[in-house]
């Protein structure tokens, strides 16, 4: 049994490791991955300022029908653009001024000729009719895709997810992170009887002549293509609010039927304290005008912007496991903590690059240990972020290669928040260090960023050289290891690096009980230590994710 449980547990957290739909590794890139991943002029031609999704889901045959208006400025001349659209659904046509436009399709991208030069700076509109079989998630949210499953009564349960997958998987659109639609409008059409859940605020409902009930949402705040979403089944629903720094927020649930009972005195637990925490340390939440939704999922969730996908069985921990291994993991709901985390790192500031993707990842698995410091103290946040450790592969660096749509090493989300962990140790005042994460979502508040923006800005706003840091723990695989050796009443020490001259302060311990700042660097240096601290009893500030070595 005991061996059994061991399993259990290591194949949940293997796949934690790929939660945010990590694709499978690929030794060589294709076409596709060039289409999708890289910003050619055909993309760059025109930026996206408006969608009206209409969709219509038949439950029974498993096949989506529907058209999505784009409106977008031309930020050049041009006459032809690229939109995606995955190479098993069929485009009907592309209405543009009431006239059908040409077309012409490669793998999972569409290109669009005009009848005349659309001039930079003016607005223009084009429609594209579609249907298909969706493809069917074998394992969501790990690999994207349609999720047809049932509630225990036996009436449909239906969502998607597709970060990294691809939003054009199952609607047509300029599927590329760099360029956020300003807003949208989502309608659905359901089977009558069933209630259905996307993201931002409803409108309307309107019943339609074949029988079917559509849902119309507006979404008023930019939103990256993959948080784009539904939720059909027999829903219950709730509201409260929440007294933020903007002002009330609304709180939307939404459970199932037959999970409302327990929903609502779980979700309470961590809601509002989350919301509580994660403004305090990053700033309001940034899409008050969509307000919060908190959706029953039949998959284990995703941070889809103001509608948080939720599966995690209302079980505190993840599946009601503790991923730190210290036990404070089981003091909260993993996935409540986690996804709504992502509102701020993820959709607020969200990577033009999928290879960046660390910004959304590390950012958000911090969030974890804010929130466990915020509920039981600075010891226990700190026993968090250890305790993380031991998920860390260190296989490939963390940032992944660009123009292919591919992101970097799982290491994003255990590595990189030691990494942040690491910066606030730094930085040596928790306020200052509480100003850069508010001001980050500040600064870049509703704005696609690249690494190089965000190490940037943390730089120049603490005040330090932190360029090799990111440098090692995201670019590079290995960890730094401290090598020391201790003689006569000095310790010696310097690093071992894969960065060029790499120096990162650290505190060690030089009289018992207390740590103190060294600064090492690649080459041998000596400082006065306790000859009461033996080689073997020699001690770094356990909040430093470093290796540690010997010397012989």
């Amino acid at each position: 049994m005991k061996n059994y449980s061991y399993t259990v547990l290591f194949l949940l957290l293997s796949a934690f490791t790929a939660k945010a739909q990590l694709m499978q590794e690929k030794k060589t890139f294709t076409r596709a991955d060039s289409l999708r991943g890289t910003l050619t002029p055909l993309r760059t031609c025109y930026d996206i300022n408006y969608y009206h999704l209409s969709v219509k889901v038949n439950v029974d045959e498993k096949f989506i029908s529907g058209n999505n208006e784009f409106v977008f400025t031309a930020v050049q001349d041009f006459k032809k653009l690229q939109f995606d659209l995955f190479e098993n659904m069929k485009v009907e046509k592309v209405v543009y001024k009431g006239q059908e436009l040409p077309f012409t399709r490669e793998l999972n991208a569409v290109f669009l000729t005009f009848p005349t030069t659309i001039k930079k700076g003016t607005q223009e509109k084009f429609t594209v009719f579609y249907s298909g079989y969706p493809i069917i998630a074998k394992n969501a949210p790990w690999d994207g895709g349609f999720v047809f499953s049932t509630d225990k009564s036996g009436k449909p349960w239906v969502t998607v997810a597709c970060q990294g997958f691809g939003a054009s998987s199952w609607w047509p659109n300029k599927d590329h992170q760099s360029d956020e639609v300003d807003s949208i409008r989502i309608s659905v059409s359901v089977p009558k009887g069933l209630k259905e859940v996307s993201n931002g605020r409803l409108r309307s409902i309107v019943e339609q002549p074949d029988g079917c009930t559509q849902f119309n949402w507006f979404v008023a705040n930019p939103i990256n293509n993959y948080n784009v979403t539904f939720y059909i089944g027999d829903y219950a629903h709730w509201t409260d609010e929440y007294q933020g720094e903007e002002g009330k927020l609304t709180i939307d649930y939404w459970a199932l039927k037959e999970d409302s009972l327990k929903a609502k005195p779980h979700w309470d637990q961590d809601v509002k304290p989350m919301l509580k925490c994660f403004e305090n340390w990053f700033g309001p939440y940034p899409f008050y005008e969509d307000g919060y939704k908190l959706v029953q999922a039949p998959h284990l969730g995703m941070e889809h912007q103001s509608a948080v996908a939720y599966g995690n069985q209302f079980k505190n921990g993840y599946l009601g496991n503790d991923l730190s291994g210290s036990g404070w993991g089981l003091k909260f709901d993993f996935i409540v903590v986690h996804e709504s985390g992502h509102e701020w790192f993820g959709n607020n500031i969200t990577s033009k690059d999928v290879a960046d993707m660390w910004i959304h990842e590390s950012f958000t698995n911090y969030s974890e240990t804010l929130y466990t410091e915020m509920q039981n103290g600075k010891l226990a946040g700190t026993a968090y972020v250890k305790g993380i450790r031991d998920k860390i592969a260190n296989d490939k660096p963390v940032i992944g290669p660009y123009g292919v749509n591919k992101e970097g090493s799982g290491d994003m989300y255990y590595k990189g928040a030691n990494m942040i962990h690491i910066i606030r140790q730094l930085i040596n005042d928790d306020e200052k260090f509480r100003s850069i994460l508010r001001g980050l979502n500040k600064t870049f508040y509703h704005q696609t960023v690249t690494t190089a923006t965000i190490e940037n800005f943390i730089a120049k706003e603490s005040g330090l050289k932190l360029n090799k840091i990111f440098d090692q723990y995201l670019r590079h695989v290995a960890i730094p290891v401290f090598e020391y050796k201790i003689s006569k009443g000095k310790l010696f020490y310097r690093w071992e690096s894969e960065v060029k001259d790499f120096d990162m302060p650290i505190k060690v311990a030089l009289q018992q009980g207390t740590f103190s700042y060294v600064y090492p660097s690649k080459q041998w240096k000596s400082t006065k230590i306790s000859k009461s601290i033996k080689e073997n009893e020699f001690q770094i500030d356990p909040n430093f994710y470093v290796g540690v070595k010997i010397s012989k």
